[in-house]
């Protein structure tokens, strides 16, 4: 994934792809930048209303249950999981000992060394050392280091030399009176044997939260070593620590912990309440492992002599006995172990009844760093990687991948049927020519697997286009779209799908969602999806992303699932979306609603000037109106008073006559000037580059900083330039070339607003321009039928202040039963769910209202799911 139609991250230690929680006052002043629908008149009306009144009604529905609509499949909702924000190690993957194999790296983070998440510990007086190796005494080849722990053989009874692991986020998190499984891989010198004492301590090491497990460690060979421990007492701060007694020199790996209590209780398991709230959803399809897991780093294997760690998610590298699992840097900015692998991946979609959807790397990388792997040997062996999972999923046992997938304990083929080659790549031609070499042997030897190839990271244009055309050009069966937008986009767009050519490839949405996690978010993107589901003849999957965020370690928000160490809850985009995943229906009726009024006021706003990890010099700021009456102007001659700092960031000072932004560093360090109330004007501004990785933002239309435009000129690593329009703090773009910025030159810049037409000039040059007249449409509805229960799905987003008193007509040839069963989203669209509230859950009801015609209010700020039983054949009149 990427920060589509945003600024584009740079990885874990580049620009966040964290979007803060918006202010009460930009939504407030969101109004004031964009074009924005009037509320339906407001009604006093109950929500039930006699089917026999026929006073005036606000909206209305109409129905043709006797026509037919496009089939939606089974598979027309997923989930997308990436091991984002600790979504896999300490997250859905139930293991409880962090850095289990001591692989831990600053390859993986500066602050990592071998021993993160581990303390030496030595009792009773004992002497010794632990510290971890690299050396021929190693478990596994590609498992390379483990703990050598010396023993000095002396102290009291009980002395020892141990260590105690800190588990993930807060500790090891326990529940009084579960079991959970050790394990550790050991070995000794000493003849006699050496004893290990395994317990559950808290944070301070204090107090026993388990009565300790004794094993003995015989023989210089390794070998596992299996206990269970009970939890005394419930604990999310817990540590697990193993101590050796005696002399000599022992050596452990691979120390484990798991709950007894996983995932459909399986071995090497899940996180039983993570799994279930996934599970829950009814996900149609999974796609794993990423995202930008899949499309950074080298391609290159882990092997001598280099043994590569940062490098693109590899799917053999997953497989096989945990114990010889390489580990890998995670783009995101930690360590991932791999014992969440391709297996577990196959297994888990199995269990909760998904089509499984692997991203194999395409051999050009994305998110950010775009570059192309130009070595015909490495992309071979790829292509072969990708025929070898083909037949790791599909082949029967007695062929080497299913051999090996039958070793693993499950001699049934997983049933793949559809595989996607690469993620949001930005080169789309090096792009392109690789994916048809994948397609092409794919499928020569499989023509039963669809090859997904996919349109970028934003949902329009240049990359988008042209991978479009490609796609389009070869015949490409299946394109996955990407892209993460304001609530404001998502409400203006929903008919983006209503001009797809219906003879192409269909779309994948793989990867989408409004910018933050209120319930606004959740009606934007519920609003959106009726008319995925209108457009389900195109649009065949569709999934929100990310899945998972554990909430002390967020690489990226919005997320659907949250979890710390005791709980997990659902945002309200999870209420919404397993809404729409639990009630698809079998096929579209056609429908129609009246639009809400709506009117479009002009751009108004300030002026702005800002960096982003660059410095730059700003001079004769000129605001003149259209007839030439100057309402601004500073050549900062007498300092820069009329300024003010938006965002408190950067260094800005006048140097030289300038207006000078010195910190090569700081992002995002809009300062402005002028009248919010501003309307159709000239800006006009000198601007030069110093020194940094990007180029300039000039902003106009500015309410506040998190409700603006901006031309980012040179952004993106100075790869382009696009004007942004900011809602609430979430970007989306509104047109954009290839223009990059030269360091010391001095560029003369005109922005032209009028009305909500908007031109831009470079050094005297039209660059482009933009009419910003999209209307966000807040009553939004698609209908469907289920055919095993013969009822139509009525579904119905009302996202604004005002309830809607609608006239539902579903055909006067219709016989329906008189009761409808409703499930309800609703509430303030400012909330947002927490481990300590969860204000917006389903409520279920009955309206008792039901005929051929009748009035039903849709509640202010709600998604309404209206099932309504049909009696006997649908007929024209």
């Amino acid at each position: 994934m990427t920060l589509g139609r945003s600024r584009k991250p740079r990885g874990p230690r580049g620009r966040s792809r964290f979007t803060p929680a918006l202010s009460t006052l930009s939504v407030l002043l969101a109004a004031a930048l964009l074009p924005l629908p009037l509320p339906a008149t407001a009604s006093s009306a109950p929500a039930r209303v006699s089917a026999a009144d026929t006073a005036e009604v606000d909206y209305s529905l109409t129905l043709d249950p006797a026509r037919t609509g496009p089939a939606i499949d089974d598979t027309m909702y997923g989930v997308f999981f990436e091991d984002i924000n600790h979504a896999a190690d300490g997250g859905l993957y139930a293991e409880l000992v962090r850095n289990r194999s001591f692989e831990y790296d600053t390859a993986d983070n500066r602050s990592y060394t071998p021993m993160t998440a581990w303390t030496p510990t030595a009792t009773g007086g004992a002497t010794g050392s632990a510290e971890v190796v690299d050396d021929d005494g190693r478990l596994a080849e590609r498992n390379r280091r483990h703990l050598r722990m010396r023993l000095g053989g002396q102290g009291g009874a009980g002395a020892g030399i141990g260590v105690a692991n800190s588990g993930h986020a807060s500790g090891v998190s326990l529940r009084e009176g579960e079991r959970y499984d050790f394990s550790v891989w050991a070995r000794t010198d000493r003849s006699s044997g050496t004893p290990l004492t395994v317990g559950l301590r808290d944070a301070a090491g204090e107090t026993a939260l388990a009565d300790p497990l004794r094993i003995t460690v015989r023989g210089d060979r390794w070998t596992k070593y299996t206990g269970t421990l009970t939890a005394r007492a419930t604990s999310t701060t817990g540590r697990l620590t193993v101590v050796a007694g005696g002399s000599g020199t022992v050596r452990l790996d691979m120390v484990s912990l798991f709950p007894r209590e996983t995932f459909r209780g399986r071995p090497n398991g899940l996180r039983k309440d993570l799994a279930e709230k996934i599970a829950a959803l009814k996900p149609g399809f999974l796609r794993f492992p990423g995202g930008c897991l899949v499309n950074t780093g080298s391609h290159e294997g882990y092997q001598a002599p280099n043994w590569e760690r940062r490098r693109s998610y590899q799917w053999k590298d997953t497989i096989g006995p945990v114990e010889q699992r390489p580990a890998n840097a995670n783009f995101w900015g930690y360590n991932q172990s791999y014992g969440l692998g391709y297996f577990e991946y196959f297994q888990f979609a199995e269990d909760i009844g998904a089509m499984p959807l692997p991203v194999v790397p395409a051999l050009v990388t994305g998110c950010g760093q775009n570059r192309a792997t130009d070595d015909p040997e490495l992309l071979r062996r790829h292509i072969q990687d990708t025929l070898d999972l083909i037949e790791f999923a599909n082949g029967p046992v007695t062929s080497p991948w299913g051999g090996k997938r039958a070793a693993m304990g499950h001699p049934k083929p997983f049933g793949l049927t559809h595989l996607a080659v690469g993620n949001e790549e930005n080169l789309p031609d090096a792009y392109f020519e690789r994916f048809t070499a994948f397609r092409k042997a794919v499928e020569a030897a499989h023509p039963e697997i669809t090859v997904v190839g996919n349109s970028g990271p934003d949902d329009a244009g240049q990359t988008f286009d042209r991978l479009w055309e490609l796609n389009r050009a070869a015949g490409v069966k299946l394109v996955d779209e990407h892209y993460y937008n304001s609530p404001q986009w998502f409400l203006e767009n929903n008919e983006r799908y209503d001009s797809y050519d219906r003879e192409g490839p269909k779309v994948f949405l793989g990867e989408y969602a409004s910018l933050d996690n209120r319930f606004s978010n959740a009606l934007a993107e519920a609003a959106y999806m009726t008319g995925l589901e209108r457009n389900a003849d195109v649009v065949k999957l569709a999934s929100y992303a990310p899945l998972l965020a554990r909430t002390d370690s967020v690489q990226w928000r919005p997320d659907m699932i949250w979890f710390d160490n005791r709980t997990s809850w659902g945002s309200t985009s999870y209420e919404a979306q397993k809404l729409f995943m639990t009630n698809v229906g079998d096929r579209v009726v056609p429908s129609e609603a009246s639009p809400t009024p709506a009117t479009v006021a002009p751009i108004g706003g300030a002026v702005g000037l800002s960096t982003w990890a660059t410095s730059a010099a700003y001079d004769d700021v000129t605001v003149t109106a259209p007839d030439g009456r100057v309402l601004f102007g500073d050549d900062f001659s007498d300092g820069d008073g009329r300024w003010t700092p938006a965002a408190g960031r950067g260094a800005w000072a006048v140097e030289d006559g300038a207006y000078v932004q010195s910190d090569v560093t700081a992002e995002n360090t809009l300062v402005t000037a002028g009248d919010p109330a501003w309307r159709d004007y000239d800006v006009r501004v000198k601007a030069t580059k110093r020194a940094g990785r990007e180029g300039f933002l000039i902003a106009f239309g500015v309410k506040d900083t998190g409700n603006h435009y901006w031309w980012n000129l040179g952004g993106w690593g100075n790869t382009r330039s696009a004007v942004e329009k900011t809602v609430g703090g979430a970007k989306q773009t509104m047109v954009e070339d290839g223009t990059t910025i030269e360091s010391g030159r001095a560029y003369d810049v005109r922005i032209e607003v009028r009305g909500r037409h908007v031109t831009l000039f470079l050094d005297g040059e039209k660059w482009g321009g933009f009419t910003d007249d999209k209307v966000a449409e807040p009553f939004r509805q698609v209908v469907t039928r289920d055919e095993a229960t013969g009822e139509l799905i009525v579904k119905v987003v009302n996202a604004q202040d005002a309830a809607a008193r609608t006239r539902i007509d579903l055909g006067r040839e219709t016989d329906v039963a008189p009761v409808a069963r409703l499930t309800t989203l609703q509430g303030d669209p400012g909330s947002e769910n927490t481990s300590a509230s969860q204000p917006i859950r389903p409520r279920r009801s009955t309206f008792d209202g039901v005929d051929s015609a009748f009035t039903y209010t849709f509640p202010p700020h709600s998604i309404t799911f209206m099932r309504i039983k049909t009696l006997g054949p649908q007929k024209r009149s």
